[in-house]
């Protein structure tokens, strides 16, 4: 095989029915367009554990137990303490653009989230210019090159990072919000084309995050079967959503013309989005009523943990929505140092881990991590290895998947995955036991169970949209055959291909080149368009 030129254009945690649906209906007519000319396929994203490893599963090729990346917080091996993560410069394995920088290709890596800088690598590298996830802070490679950024394209842009992707907004506020993320796609757009044109790389990667927050954001906006609908917000400025993906789409719609015709281009589509049906924090609470966990003892540490996130972020958080762009600019970094001085206080915890059988130790609307406090392992253990361990994972799988969503009769669990039986590497001693998949389909307002009878939920937390697992790709090239794939990827197949098209192999990894990308005649159906 020759070498061939790849450009990779990602966004991050978009919905993949709204693409199809607004494709379909000529609102995004540079995906229709893309729809009819190349081979598109639906991805995966790692089961139970997608929220915080997408990426890292994405740009490494292996499994989070490998590089050991599964959420903002992760468990202290030995202890109860939850360790914030530092999103990307943790990750125990190298991104494949770094195998292939070795290999002497050059390459352009552009806001791939949670990534971290590649000191020395052949080409050029910039992290978090205009990201969701802002955790490192803007850094460029070479070092010169950030200077280089801000006098053509201005200061990193102010995309929401963190509590702003928490914050209640009013419709005005939403507005500005929305204009922010606008104004960085267009930014965005610009630096793209001009690193683009700068030379004829072997690999040039790009993310727009615009979609992510948008999502968390304003899914009561755009969706009016969700319970907490606001029609009058979008009577008042539309849909939000529509917004943020029209513009991205206009934005690839001017890149794509700019790409060499002899180049394999991918649109990738990391994981996706969706309604909020499931409560923040709701393991923890169906631990309780279960009897196999504990409420936490008064403690000052408890107390300012529940200050600082139920009371004290909430209310900086719509401080600063209200605070002047021009004041936001100039007080930017200073926030950005606070926001991370105020996240590295610990999580506010409903159990008490030390005396509960088990805790949960990540909690969100997609799934939920639970941790046996097991003997010899924790340091106050209550279940033995073996037979009991067993014994009680299978008693508490029961117990959840009995649990019955009273307004539509369905399990609350799809699943429970046993972590050691679904993962493999060197780094599960970071890892929950079970890893619970939450049925999302419904919103979940009351429960019922055998074991404790009817509990209602509540829904306090501000992000109205939520995380899938489920993605898309669209690629076309001089090799790839137009259709639709008739199987979904895994996140983790997209490194190994793109180091082979480019003649490199990777070492030890789980993901599986697609032959499909790499001129392979294999079994496709039609394009959706043709």
């Amino acid at each position: 095989m020759t070498n061939q030129k790849v450009v990779v254009l990602a966004i991050d945690a978009a919905s993949s029915d709204l693409l199809l649906r607004w494709s379909h209906d000529g609102t995004l007519p540079t995906f229709q367009a893309l729809l009819s000319k190349g081979l598109t396929g639906f991805t995966s994203a790692p089961p139970g554990l997608f929220v915080g490893s997408t990426w890292a599963s994405l740009y490494t090729g292996v499994n989070p137990g490998k590089h050991g990346r599964y959420s903002q917080r992760q468990i202290k091996p030995g202890t109860y303490e939850l360790y914030p993560y530092g999103e990307g410069l943790g990750v125990k394995r190298e991104p494949f653009w770094n195998y292939l920088s070795q290999a002497g290709r050059r390459v352009a890596i552009l806001d791939v989230p949670h990534s971290s800088l590649s000191p020395d690598l052949n080409g050029i590298q910039v992290v978090e210019y205009g990201a969701h996830d802002a955790d490192c802070g803007f850094q460029a490679w070479p070092q010169s090159l950030a200077k280089e950024i801000k006098a053509r394209f201005g200061q990193p842009t102010s995309h929401p990072i963190r509590g702003d992707c928490d914050a209640k907004r009013d419709p005005d506020s939403v507005a500005a919000f929305r204009d922010t993320l606008l104004k960085g796609i267009a930014n965005k757009t610009e630096l793209t084309k001009h690193f683009l044109h700068q030379e004829n790389w072997d690999l040039f990667a790009q993310v727009f995050t615009e979609t992510h927050c948008i999502g968390h954001q304003c899914w009561h906006i755009h969706d009016p079967t969700q319970q907490w609908h606001d029609a009058e917000a979008a009577k008042i400025i539309g849909d939000p959503i529509k917004d943020v993906y029209q513009a991205i789409d206009k934005a690839l719609g001017e890149i794509l013309p700019e790409i060499d015709n002899k180049a394999t281009v991918i649109i990738l589509v990391s994981h996706g989005m969706g309604p909020t049906n499931v409560q923040y924090g709701f393991m923890e609470k169906l631990l309780l009523h279960l009897k196999v966990a504990v409420p936490p003892r008064a403690s000052p540490q408890n107390a300012i943990s529940f200050f600082v996130y139920q009371k004290l972020l909430p209310f900086l958080s719509s401080i600063w929505q209200k605070t002047p762009s021009n004041m936001q600019k100039f007080l930017g970094s200073m926030k950005a140092t606070f926001a991370q001085e105020l996240y590295s206080v610990p999580v506010p915890s409903q159990t008490d881990k030390e005396a509960s059988k088990c805790f949960s130790i990540h909690d969100n609307p997609s799934h939920a991590g639970i941790r046996i406090n097991v003997v010899g392992r924790e340091p106050h253990g209550k279940i033995r290895q073996g037979s009991e361990y067993q014994k009680f994972c299978d008693n508490l799988e029961k117990d959840l998947l009995g649990i019955i969503n009273v307004g539509t009769g369905k399990p609350v669990v799809n699943r429970v995955i046993r972590t050691a039986e679904y993962y493999s590497g060197d780094y599960l001693e970071h890892f929950a036991d079970l890893l619970v998949e939450w049925n999302e389909e419904d919103p979940i307002l009351s429960v019922y169970s055998e074991k404790f009878g009817e509990i209602p939920t509540s829904f306090l937390h501000p992000r109205t949209g939520h995380h899938r697992p489920g993605g898309m790709f669209l690629a076309f090239g001089p090799l790839v055959q137009p259709g639709t794939l008739n199987r979904t990827l895994s996140v983790m197949d997209f490194a190994p291909t793109i180091a082979q098209m480019l003649n490199v192999s990777l070492p030890d990894i789980d993901g599986q080149p697609i032959s499909e990308l790499l001129g392979s005649s294999v079994s496709t159906v039609p394009s959706p368009d043709q």
